[in-house]
């Protein structure tokens, strides 16, 4: 991690911002002490609701039941 004076990079900024969005994380100190980090924004993904299909989908009855035709397959390779 690349460690920058806030003096460098005020004049640098544009510079920095290019390096930060390809992937490189830049750590802004100030007379030596660490302040904050510069680096790739990446958004917040949309929280998913679990169950959205609920009482949408059916499944059969016999949906666990063996199927003799595909053992067979299975035996017999």
């Amino acid at each position: 991690m690349k460690v920058i004076n806030v003096q460098e990079a005020k004049t640098h900024l544009s510079r920095l911002i290019d390096a930060a969005a390809g992937g490189e994380s830049i750590l802004l100190a100030k007379h030596g002490k660490p302040l904050a980090k510069l680096s790739a924004y990446a958004p917040e993904r949309e929280s998913r609701t679990l169950g959205g299909l609920e009482g949408q989908i059916q499944i059969a009855d016999d949906f666990d039941e063996e199927d003799a035709r595909i053992r067979a397959l299975f035996e017999n390779a």
